[in-house]
């Protein structure tokens, strides 16, 4: 339960840093591999790259919590 919340922290942590120091996060749904439709005035983007590197990096992190 200890490293539940300890890992909860450091992802607040992490996403208050990114909102408070304006770090540019421009290119999530711009990576090769994301569709992005456009109809008259609507776009969908589906970020299939950016979703598996955040999968990958999330697990990475995961595992390196549970040893």
């Amino acid at each position: 339960m200890g490293r539940l919340i300890g890992l909860t922290v450091l992802c607040i942590i992490i996403i208050g840093a990114l909102l408070t120091f304006d770090i540019p996060l421009n290119w999530i749904g711009h990576l090769p591999g994301d569709f992005s439709i456009d109809w008259n005035e609507t776009k969908v983007i589906i970020p299939v790259t950016t979703s598996v590197i955040f999968s990958l990096v999330l697990s990475a992190i995961l595992f390196l919590f549970a040893k």
